[in-house]
């Protein structure tokens, strides 16, 4: 049996980050990674497309904790002890450099993921941290107060253990045969698919909208608003995609079968579009609708609403009927889609679900029912909507670990 002061399992960003806070923090501490498979750190490869969204330029605690649909009260604490700030100065202390774009999103200014693979593997090799491949982790026990791991091809014992594995179900199954509840994981960012002429042939235009997600009787459950994308398959973008974490357990039983209603105009209503159709009616009777369009909406989606408001290509202003511009302010302010599936959102798979929450001490992120096994990253029941926040949770959480690893 191999002895080691600590066993992290998993190799991705929140096992790496502790593994390298903890090294630091204990330089004589014998720390050993396990990875189930031959390639470590997949998420932050593909992660932005391949540049790393390591993080978001959301400065106050209290607001970054707003992007959690399932932590936002329990990672309120630690966002006081490590958090975008924090992040932008480690990885600066070790020579990358992050930058913030429109939206806010932080990426390495070099564009490349590689960047931070690059860095994290170098760390691990300065400071002497082991790092074990191709060893999936077949048992978890626990005999006087030493863990026993048992891989694929080794058996390792030790005091420490930080289980760092993401949305891995075998590893949930082990936990749970410590004692640990795992709450089931559901799908928590995805695109909506929808078949619909209106926007068949818009692939490729994104508007700011607002959106709901309503009931049969016109109950809203779940509003969002920001950029929507239209897409080959239905509708993204970060609009959308809050509306899917927010959703993710109310969207589940549905079998993603709803209806949403977009507000192509974000906060103007339907009357008080219908007083300014009115007014362009009075100032332009002699232009073509088609041919230019209003509210700053891209020009093929104007056309498509005017479409589906039956105002065909030749109508001018003057000739439309009153009765025709309420059918469009409606139109512009309450489209109606179905919803008919989901689609995962590019290659970046999160799920909401995991170590429930209640059987955790967020001060040291260790487990309430077995004292030195810590969790970090989507293990927990923890998950954020797109822009860099779950890796922040990654950070966050890693740091908080290595601290209390002494």
């Amino acid at each position: 049996m191999i002895q080691k002061d600590c066993i992290i399992i998993g190799g991705g960003a929140a096992g790496f980050f502790t593994a390298i806070n903890a090294a630091e923090a204990n330089p004589n501490m014998a720390i050993t990674i396990l990875e189930r498979g031959k390639e470590v750190l997949g998420k932050v490869k593909i992660s932005g497309g391949g540049r790393c969204n390591v993080t978001h330029a959301e400065f106050i605690p209290k607001e970054l904790s707003t992007n959690y649909p399932r932590g936002k009260k329990e990672l309120l604490g630690p966002f006081h002890t490590f958090m975008t700030g924090d992040t932008i100065a480690w990885f600066e202390a070790r020579g990358v450099a992050l930058k913030i774009e429109d939206d806010g999103r932080m990426f390495p200014v070099s564009d490349s993921s590689q960047t931070i693979i690059d860095c994290f593997t170098s760390e691990i090799n300065r400071l002497g941290i082991d790092l074990q491949r191709n060893e999936p982790v077949q048992d978890i026990s626990v005999e006087n107060d030493f863990f026993k791991i048992t891989t694929k091809n080794q058996t390792f014992s030790t005091k420490r253990v930080v289980v760092a594995t993401g949305s891995n179900p075998k590893i949930w199954k082990l936990l749970s045969k410590l004692g640990h509840t795992i709450v089931p994981a559901v799908p928590s960012l995805f695109t909506f698919n929808i078949k619909d002429k209106r926007i068949a042939n818009l692939p490729g235009i994104s508007t700011e909208v607002s959106v709901k997600v309503h009931t049969d009787s016109g109950k809203v459950l779940l509003e969002s608003e920001g950029p929507l994308l239209i897409t080959h398959w239905g509708m993204s973008g970060p609009a959308i995609l809050k509306l899917s974490a927010w959703g993710a357990r109310l969207l589940e039983p549905t079998n993603y079968h709803f209806k949403i209603a977009v507000n192509w105009l974000q906060h103007l209503t339907a009357d008080e579009t219908l007083e300014e159709l009115l007014a362009l009616k009075l100032q332009k009777p002699k232009q073509t609708l088609q041919k230019y369009a209003q509210f700053d909406l891209p020009k093929r989606l104007w056309q498509s609403l005017l479409d589906a408001s039956n105002i065909n290509e030749t109508q001018i202003w003057a000739d439309i009927t009153k009765k025709q511009l309420a059918t469009l302010s409606e139109a512009l302010t309450n489209s109606v889609f179905q919803v008919d599936g989901k689609s995962t959102f590019k290659e970046e798979f999160v799920t909401a679900g995991g170590v429930d929450l209640k059987e955790v001490n967020f001060k040291t992120f260790e487990s309430k029912l077995i004292s030195n096994l810590y969790f970090a990253g989507e293990v927990l029941n923890i998950d954020a909507i797109t822009g860099g926040f779950n890796f922040q949770n990654a950070w966050t959480g890693a740091f908080v670990v290595a601290k209390a690893l002494q």
